[in-house]
Parts: C-alpha cells; sequence; structure tokens
C-alpha cells in the first residue's frame, strides 16, 4: 500500500488511491481494513497528489512537455493563454515540482532497501517463534548489515526492546524480584538444565585381576572421571540462568553476575530476619543504581563497557556485604574448622573412639533403631575425648538410611569397607556402615554456600575417609592380637597371615597419611589463606568449589580405575581382619583355603595399583597419583618387590 501511495503522489492513481476530476485523489471507499483515521490521514496526504497532477496538466499544456500518462495528455486546452512567458511560467514551475518528485523517489528507495530487511526480522519471529530476550538476539545480528537506514532503524527497535530488559534488570537486581510471566527472561527460577542432561550409564567391565584391558589403559591414560550426579551434579539452586535467552552481546561472565547479585538481594528480603544487624544487602544505594541504569536505558546504543561497568560495581557492592557478614558477623572460618573436624574427619580421636563403639551395632544391615543407637554412641564418643559443646553438638546428627534410597544413593560391599556404590530403589543395604552418613544444620547465611549438594559432596568424601580409617583400626588390633599370641607355637600359616598384615598395615598407613597430609591439610591451608586474602564473597565460593573438587579429585573418588582398584583393597583388608579376629588359634584347612585367596588377591590388587600409578607417572599427567606412589614406594621396596606386595 505505501507504494501505491508513493505511485499516487508522483501521479498514478489506482485501485487504492483514485482519480476523479472533480475532488482529486482520494482512498478507495472499498477497503474494509482501514479505520477512519487512517483514511483521514492518507486523504490529507492525497491532496498533495491531487494538486501536483492538476500542476503537471498545466504546464503540458502550454509547454508540451510529457510527464503524464495518456488520459491526462488527450485532454484539450480549455484555456486560451499562450505565449513566451507562459512558457517561461511554466518551465519555472517545472523546476520547483523536481525536488518534490526527487523527494518522492528517494523515499521510495529507503523503504525499497528498509522494508524488505524489517520483513526478513518479522517474518523470522513468526516462522521460528522468537521469545523474549531471543528477539533482542535476533534483532541485534540482522542490525549488523551495512546499509545505514537498515542498521539505524534497527537499532532503534533494539533501543526499546533493551527498555524492557532494563526495567527487569533493576526489579531482580535492585529488588530480588523475577518479573517474568511469560519466561522471557535470562534468569529463572529452579536449576539449569544442563545438569540433568547426562543420564546414562556404562557398564561396569571387570578390571581384570591379572593386567590391564586395553579399555582399562586408555581411562587410565585420559583419566576419565566417573559420572556419579550425586557427587558432579552443579549444586541446586533457587535460582539459574536460562542460556538460551541471552543475547550474544552479553558475555556469559556479566550474566552470572546479574544472577549471583539477584540471588543475593533476593536471599536478604526472604530471609534477613535481623535488619539492625544485617542492613542493607546494597548498602542503601538503589536509587544511585537504579538511576544509573535508568541512564544506560536512556542511551541509543548498547555498550557492553558501560553495562559491565555498572554491573561490577553492584556485584561489587554485594559481595564485600557478603564477605563482612559471612566472614566477619557469621564467623566463617570456624564452620570450615566444623566441617573439617567432622567431615574430613580432623578429630581423629573421636572417630576412633566411635568406631570401636559403633562397630558391633553397623555390622549388621541397620533397623529402624539403628540411627537412633548410633547417634547415642556418637554423643558418648563426643564425652569421651571431651567434646562437650552444647552449641555444636546438636547440629550434628548421624543419619542411617534403614530402607536404603529411592536415588544413586550408596551401599559398600560387605561390611562397607569401601564408599557407596549403586544400590537399587528401596534395597536394604547390608550394613549399617554402607547407610551412614552425617548431616549438619548450616544456619543463615552460610547455607548459599554449604548448600545440600555441597554437603552430600562433603558426605562422600566423608564415607570414603570414614572407611579407610576403619580398616587401618582393625588392622592395629590385628597386631594387637599378634603380640598377644606371639607366645604361642606359631605355623608357617602364622607367617604367612602376620606377613600380609604387615604389608596391608604398610598400605593402608600411606594411604591414610596421603589423604589426611597431602590432601587434607595441603588443600584446607590453600583455601584459609585464600579467603584471608580477598574481601570478595564470590571469590570465597570459587576458592571453596576449587577445594571440594580437589578434595574429590586427589582422594581419587573420581578417577574411576585408581578408585575401584582401592576399593578391592580395603575390601581384602577388611576380611583378612574378619578371618584373623574369628581365629583363636591356628587356622583350621578352610581357614587356611580363606587365606590363601586373601593372599593372591592382595597380590593382585597391589600389582594392579602399581601399574596404574606408574603408568601415570611415567606419563606425567597427574601430580596426586605420583605424590602417592611416592608415599608407598619412598624407600623402593614397592619397585624392588616387582609391584607386588603380600608375597
Amino acid at each position: 500500500m505505501i507504494h501505491e501511495l508513493l505511485l499516487a503522489l508522483s501521479g498514478y492513481p489506482g485501485t487504492i488511491f483514485t482519480w476523479n476530476k472533480r475532488t482529486g485523489l482520494q482512498v478507495s471507499q472499498d477497503l474494509p481494513f482501514l479505520h477512519p483515521s487512517e483514511t483521514s490521514v492518507l486523504n490529507r496526504l492525497s491532496k498533495l497528489g491531487s494538486d501536483y497532477i492538476r500542476f503537471t496538466e498545466f504546464i503540458e499544456q502550454h509547454t508540451g512537455h510529457v510527464h503524464q500518462q495518456e488520459h491526462h495528455t488527450n485532454q484539450p486546452s480549455q484555456t486560451g493563454l499562450h505565449g513566451i512567458y507562459l512558457r517561461a511560467f511554466c518551465t519555472g514551475l517545472d523546476s520547483i515540482l523536481q525536488p518534490y518528485r526527487q523527494a518522492l523517489l528517494d523515499l521510495e528507495q529507503e523503504f525499497q532497501l528498509l522494508f524488505p530487511s524489517v520483513m526478513v526480522v518479522v517474518e523470522t519471529i513468526k516462522s521460528q517463534k522468537i521469545h523474549g530476550c531471543q528477539i533482542l538476539e535476533t534483532v541485534y545480528k540482522h542490525s549488523c548489515g551495512g546499509l545505514p537506514p537498515v542498521r539505524m532503524a534497527l537499532e532503534k527497535i533494539l533501543a526499546v526492546c533493551h527498555g524492557v530488559m532494563y526495567k527487569q534488570l533493576a526489579a531482580w537486581m535492585l529488588h530480588g524480584l523475577l518479573l517474568d510471566q511469560s519466561e522471557e527472561f535470562f534468569v529463572k527460577q529452579g536449576p539449569s538444565a544442563g545438569g540433568a542432561a547426562a543420564n546414562q550409564e556404562e557398564d561396569e567391565e571387570d578390571l581384570g585381576l591379572g593386567g590391564l584391558s586395553g579399555k582399562q589403559l586408555r581411562e587410565l591414560q585420559d583419566l576419565r572421571l566417573i559420572e556419579e550426579e550425586n557427587m558432579l551434579a552443579p549444586s541446586l539452586q533457587q535460582f539459574s540462568l536460562r542460556t538460551e535467552m541471552l543475547p550474544s552481546y552479553i558475555p556469559i561472565r556479566v550474566a552470572e553476575k546479574i544472577l549471583f547479585v539477584g540471588e543475593s538481594v533476593q536471599m536478604f528480603e526472604n530471609h534477613n530476619h535481623s535488619p539492625s544487624r544485617a542492613g542493607s544487602i546494597l548498602k542503601h544505594q538503589e536509587d544511585l543504581f537504579a538511576a544509573d541504569l535508568h541512564r544506560l536505558k536512556q542511551q541509543p546504543l548498547f555498550s557492553l563497557v558501560d553495562f559491565e561497568n555498572l554491573i561490577d560495581r553492584i556485584r561489587s557492592t554485594v559481595a564485600e556485604h557478603l564477605w563482612t557478614l559471612m566472614v566477619e558477623e557469621s564467623d566463617l572460618l570456624e564452620q570450615l574448622k566444623i566441617i573439617k573436624d567432622f567431615y574430613l574427619l580432623g578429630r581423629g580421636e573421636l572417630y576412633q573412639v566411635f568406631i570401636d563403639l559403633a562397630q558391633h551395632m553397623l555390622k549388621t544391615p541397620p533397623t529402624a533403631v539403628t540411627e537412633h543407637d548410633v547417634n547415642v554412641a556418637f554423643q558418648q564418643a563426643a564425652h569421651k575425648v571431651l567434646l562437650d559443646d552444647d552449641n555444636l553438638l546438636p547440629l550434628l546428627h548421624l543419619t542411617v538410611d534403614y530402607q536404603g534410597k529411592d536415588g544413586k544413593e550408596a551401599t559398600g560391599p560387605r561390611d562397607g569397607a569401601t564408599p557407596p556404590q549403586d544400590t537399587s530403589p528401596r534395597e536394604v543395604p547390608p550394613t549399617g556402615w554402607a547407610a551412614l552418613g552425617l548431616t549438619y544444620k548450616v544456619q543463615w547465611p552460610l547455607h548459599i554456600l554449604f548448600t545440600p549438594a555441597v554437603l552430600e559432596k562433603y558426605n562422600v568424601v566423608f564415607r570414603y575417609l570414614l572407611s579407610v580409617r576403619r580398616v587401618q583400626s582393625q588392622l592395629q588390633h590385628c597386631w594387637a592380637l599378634q603380640m598377644q599370641r606371639k607366645h604361642l607355637k606359631s605355623s608357617q600359616t602364622d607367617a604367612v597371615k602376620w606377613r600380609l598384615r604387615n604389608h596391608m598395615a604398610f598400605l593402608i598407613d600411606n594411604l591414610q597419611y596421603y589423604l589426611q597430609v597431602d590432601v587434607l591439610e595441603s588443600q584446607f591451608s590453600q583455601l584459609l589463606q585464600q579467603i584471608n586474602s580477598t574481601r570478595d564473597f564470590e571469590s570465597i565460593r570459587l576458592a571453596h568449589d576449587h577445594f571440594l573438587s580437589n578434595l574429590l579429585a586427589q582422594s581419587f573418588i573420581l578417577l574411576k580405575p585408581v578408585f575401584h582398584c582401592l576399593n578391592e583393597i580395603l575390601e581384602l583388608c577388611h576380611n583378612f581382619c574378619s578371618l584373623v579376629s574369628q581365629s583363636v588359634v591356628s587356622l583350621d584347612e578352610r581357614g587356611t583355603a580363606q587365606l590363601d585367596i586373601l593372599v593372591k588377591g592382595f597380590r593382585r590388587q597391589s600389582s594392579l595399583l602399581f601399574k596404574i600409578l606408574s603408568s601415570v607417572r611415567n606419563h606425567q599427567i597427574n601430580s596426586d597419583l605420583a605424590q602417592l606412589l611416592l608415599r608407598l614406594d619412598y624407600n623402593k621396596y614397592y619397585t624392588q618387590a616387582g609391584g607386588t606386595l603380600g608375597r
């Protein structure tokens, strides 16, 4: 229709804009899609075309210039005017109409470029059903062309769309409000969808006690990690990024800062029970930041530099306030020490007493009363080691899942000597040790650092460290039995038995030393150093996430071949201790056969462990494995024994 209007204004009427000698150009009355107000505007424009047509008729009658079609040129002259002055007047009149004709031509050329380009954007939005902030991305991509009229027009459209985004940003970052009823913003409520995508389970392949298969060797060289959802899934947050809605010109790092600020403000709005103590998380600068966002909204062009600078200022204000609240007012360092003492077995004497007290009640499948009995034993152990903190102990609680988990919660083989493996839904764990867990009531606002997912990862490490500590304690108990029976007549079987215990204790003691000193103490000291060197909460959270990831990695929980091998060794050690404890005198024929199986199994697993550690060391791709090998082979005894213990 625009094209029809331009033709009519140029003197070429048609079916939409009709010509009448008496009334001139007018919009056809047979167009039902036009509103009366639109008809009125078009008729006012048509008057320009009517005047232009009459001008050109006059010129053409008296000069012979041909500007019109036949329906104009065949009309006879109705005046008797003539002469050279009249011709001169007509020439001057034609000259002043030339800018009008040029303006129509320029207008048509401009819209011929603009409208098709804008129509491409409209059709793209319609056909692909583009929604929310994705429209920003679509308009932005089409505005990057080389045609100035198209670019300027799309930039105007983009500026209007940015106005909506800035309003959502102001509500989210300054007030913790997610105003997004149609799910159009790049922040959403609920966890990210990316973590739950992979739900594939690989078939367990026997590690081949006699050696390594090709697949296992590839696993070692690639250092593939175990895909355990409970360990590796990102912490379930109340809010997350909807990355498919994020425009490409806003980097993900900026979006994460926006998410962090809004989450923090929202958390304060919902949980700030003592405003006089905590105050405003934005330090009462909401009006200032709102004015800055409004200034950005008024800019005709989006500036990433200005945008990110403002986001950084808001984030820094929030992060520094959170640091003060958590480190100084909530004593984060003391909370980390509690985590270390109880989840990471920093209070070793407590768990040594607890293992002795709870051994009889956790060596059998748990019942409904096992959890209560275990917590009583835990309290008794705390009193025995003079741990009588009335404020701390009520926050700690041992759990025993005596009916199994619905998901991928764990049980270990036999007496729970190994960390948890997959359990069928509602399957009863074989022992109480396999179902043991630890919960800690995290106080506000530390819950934003110690989320349930983070505490579950700590629980994975807790069960693993406790299994190693239990096996070490059992081997020490076997040594005590050996000392008690050394005056009795010994046999060749006794020599084999005590030599095997010695080799097992050598391996487990060095593994325990590696875990507690080379991993836990080292990583914990680095974490404290990083916390003390910053006043930014996000830096603290990043350092803590790095600390926890290093614990899982350096303790080999995530390294499938090494983890599997160590589990087998722990189980062999446990079975050996059970055999020794049950035999007061020399082993009978059946006991001797069991001992022979344990000796051969320990030889194979220790040999496999040596091959794994040596293979990785030779490739120089994992310093953690090299450090463990250094502990086990510090005097080259392991090497001289051919990489096999228990001979």
